[in-house]
C-alpha cells in the first residue's frame, strides 16, 4: 500500500546520477537533467498510478524507518552541493551554467523536498534542519512564508504563491519570490516583537547561509561560489514552478461572514504517480497536504473527488515553461472543474 512500502530510498539516485555526469564533465553534465526531466516521466508510464492509501493502525509503526532517508538528505545534500561546487574550477563558463542547473534540478527536487516534509514537523531539530537545507540553496525565508504564510492564504488572491487562472509562469515566478520575501519578513518582524530576547530569524539564517557560502568558496574558489549560486537559482526556479503548478486557477470561496472557506483537499491539484511519488516523498499528493498538514508523507491519502493533474511534476514543470501550451491543457480543466464543483 502506498506509504508503507520503502521506496523512498529512490530519491538518492537523483544526486549518484547527477554527480557522476558533473564529475564526468563536458556532455555528461546533462545525464542529471534527462534522468529526472526525460526518464522519470517515461517511467511513471509504466508505473501508472497508485490509488492505494495507508492503513491508519501501521502508519505509526512505520514512522521511523521512513525518517531515515529524510535525515540521510541533510548530508547528503550537503556533499552533493560540495562535490559540485569543487567540479568549478577547471570547468568552461558553460559546464559552470550546466553544472548550477543540474545540482539544483537535485537541490530542489531532492532537498527542498525534504525541507518541506521537516518544517512541518513539531521538534526543534527537525526545522533546524529544514532551515539548513533551505540556506544551502539561499531561500531561508521559506521556513517561515510556507507555513505561516502559504498554508494560511492557499487559494486566495492573499497568497503570492498561488497562481492565478491565465498567469504565466514566468509572472507568477516574479510575484511569488517577491511576495514570499515580504511575507516572511512581515512574519518574522511579529515573532521578534513577542520574543525580543532571542536571535532574530533571519539572522540565525544569514549566519547559515554565509556559513555554506564561505565553504563554497574554500571548495571551488570564487568559480564555486558562482556555481553555488547558480544551483541556488535554479533549485528556487523549481521550488516556485511546483507552487505554480500545485494550484493554479483554484480558489477557496468566500462566506457570508467574509472569511474564506476552510482549505479543503480541492483546492490543490493532486497527482498519485506512483514512480515520482517515491522520488519526491509523495509530494504529488497535495491535496491531503493541504487539508492536514500534520500527516508525514508516508501517511498521505489519494481522493479521487479533487482536481487530478494529468501529469506528473516533470512532466508538468517543462509544459509550465510553455505558458500556451499549459494554459491549453490545464484550462479546460479548471473550467470542468468549477463547472461540476460550483
Amino acid at each position: 500500500m502506498s506509504g508503507t512500502r520503502r521506496g523512498d530510498w529512490l530519491s538518492w539516485t537523483m544526486p549518484l546520477v547527477s554527480g557522476a555526469g558533473i564529475v564526468l564533465g563536458g556532455p555528461w553534465i546533462a545525464i542529471g537533467p534527462v534522468y529526472l526531466l526525460v526518464a522519470l516521466p517515461l517511467f511513471d508510464l509504466v508505473g501508472g498510478h497508485d490509488f492505494d492509501n495507508p492503513v491508519p493502525e501501521r502508519v505509526r509503526e512505520r514512522a521511523a524507518g521512513r525518517d531515515a532517508v529524510l535525515w540521510s538528505w541533510v548530508p547528503l545534500q550537503l556533499a552533493f552541493i560540495a562535490l559540485v561546487v569543487s567540479q568549478a574550477g577547471d570547468a568552461t563558463w558553460g559546464e559552470r551554467l550546466a553544472m548550477g542547473f543540474a545540482g539544483g534540478l537535485v537541490t530542489g527536487a531532492g532537498g527542498i523536498t525534504v525541507a518541506h516534509e521537516l518544517m512541518h514537523r513539531a521538534n526543534t531539530l527537525a526545522k533546524q534542519a529544514s532551515e539548513l537545507l533551505m540556506a544551502s540553496v539561499s531561500y531561508g525565508h521559506f521556513c517561515t512564508e510556507h507555513i505561516g504564510g502559504h498554508h494560511r492564504r492557499v487559494a486566495t488572491e492573499l497568497d503570492p504563491a498561488t497562481s492565478r487562472l491565465n498567469e504565466s509562469l514566468y509572472a507568477f515566478w516574479w510575484r511569488s519570490i517577491l511576495g514570499g520575501w515580504k511575507s516572511a519578513r512581515a512574519l518574522d518582524r511579529a515573532w521578534s516583537n513577542r520574543h525580543p530576547d532571542r536571535m532574530k530569524p533571519w539572522t540565525r539564517r544569514r549566519i547559515l547561509w554565509m556559513g555554506l557560502a564561505g565553504g563554497a568558496y574554500v571548495v571551488g574558489d570564487l568559480e564555486g561560489v558562482l556555481v553555488f549560486g547558480l544551483q541556488s537559482l535554479f533549485a528556487v526556479l523549481l521550488l516556485e514552478t511546483i507552487n505554480y503548478i500545485e494550484h493554479y486557477g483554484l480558489v477557496r470561496r468566500t462566506q457570508a461572514s467574509g472569511r474564506y472557506e476552510r482549505v479543503q483537499p480541492h483546492h490543490s491539484w493532486n497527482a498519485s504517480h506512483r514512480l515520482t511519488n517515491r522520488f519526491l516523498f509523495n509530494l504529488q499528493r497535495h491535496s491531503d497536504h493541504h487539508a492536514s498538514a500534520h500527516r508525514p508523507h508516508w501517511a498521505l491519502r489519494h481522493f479521487d473527488e479533487v482536481p487530478q493533474l494529468p501529469f506528473s511534476y516533470p512532466t508538468a514543470f517543462v509544459v509550465a515553461l510553455v505558458p500556451p501550451l499549459w494554459r491549453r491543457i490545464m484550462n479546460p480543466r479548471v473550467a470542468a472543474w468549477e463547472a461540476s464543483h460550483g
